[in-house]
């Protein structure tokens, strides 16, 4: 549906439109009159001065006399709030991102400037900052394990948690390694999640008993749930159940030798499982600028007029 050539879906109050018939009429009673009118002149306001004519000075005068019905134009338009399709937005996908730190005793282990559990840690809080927007739970283990902070978009939870579960002072229960303990734990928490991805980054640096004979086991638990693993052995190599974990699931396993290498392995898990985007419906935003600088145009130009360019009666 269409009124004088615009489409009423651009505007948001259409009902607006209807009065542009008033400019309308103001320009065809201009023209009329001024046809009927057909002995105007225009001369210049001095002493026997000759009189002018002619088409074009009378077609020029008349378009001027209807800069006001033109401006009332475009303020009806304006107050039709017109508007266009604004940029097509993406909404980011959260990925619900399940840590998984070992806080068994060889986690004291000197590892650069700290402990492994310190260098760790550290890179966790560097691995927050490249993943905003996802929600992040973490999981502290040994034998037992206790989900410290619940999936949540608030990383300084995370962020506030490494003085409180140091291998150091953390219970018996926490001083052996039981990662398929850990990564079932981990699975019940990421399963009650609807949206997005699910993944669970495992930071270790020993051996789990617990898994021989399982990996398979444990990779089909994870692949019905949707939840791709990721794993980063601090001062070691990985073994073979867990690299069969990670791989069967989608993701990978890691060894970081060195405390510079543990951000290198987050920045690789981030381009690996990177965030996704979806589209969704484009938004009408207000378009006003042309409207505007067409009724200063008109405006100044009407202003000019007033100083001569004009019918005069002499």
């Amino acid at each position: 549906m269409s009124f004088l050539g615009m489409s009423i879906a651009q505007f948001a109050n259409e009902n607006w439109l209807y009065a542009l018939m008033l400019p309308v009429l103001i320009i065809i009673w201009v023209w009329a009159n001024r046809w009927l009118i057909t002995t105007r002149r225009v001369v210049l306001p001095v002493d026997r001065s000759r009189r002018g004519g002619g088409w074009i000075w009378w077609s020029l005068l008349t378009l001027i006399e209807c800069l006001p019905a033109l401006i009332l134009a475009v303020g009806i338009i304006l107050m039709a709030g017109p508007q266009k399709y604004g940029p097509p937005q993406q909404k980011r996908s959260m990925t619900n991102i399940e840590f998984a730190v070992d806080v068994s005793g060889s986690m004291t282990s000197p590892f650069g400037e700290g402990t492994r559990y310190d260098a760790s840690m550290a890179a966790i809080d560097k691995f927050l900052d490249h993943r905003k927007g996802d929600s992040f739970g973490l999981t502290f283990f040994g034998v037992a394990f206790v989900h410290w902070v619940p999936l949540t978009s608030d990383a300084s939870a995370i962020r506030c948690a490494p003085p409180f579960m140091r291998p150091e002072v953390a219970p018996p229960p926490f001083g052996g390694t039981a990662i398929a303990t850990a990564l079932r734990g981990c699975k019940k928490q990421l399963a009650d999640r609807d949206d997005g991805d699910k993944m669970i980054v495992l930071i270790s640096d020993g051996y789990s008993g617990d898994l021989f004979g399982a990996d398979q086991e444990i990779a089909k638990e994870m692949n019905d749930a949707g939840i791709t693993v990721f794993a980063i052995i601090v001062g070691a190599q990985p073994q073979d159940e867990v690299v069969n974990i990670c791989r069967l699931t989608g993701g990978e396993a890691f060894s970081a030798d060195d405390p510079e290498a543990l951000p290198a392995v987050f920045h690789k898990i981030d381009t690996m499982k990177q965030a996704k985007f979806t589209p969704t419906f484009v938004e009408t935003v207000d378009d006003f600028q042309p409207y505007t600088t067409t009724g200063l145009i008109l405006i100044a130009l009407g202003t000019l007029a007033l100083y001569g360019l004009r019918f005069t009666p002499w």
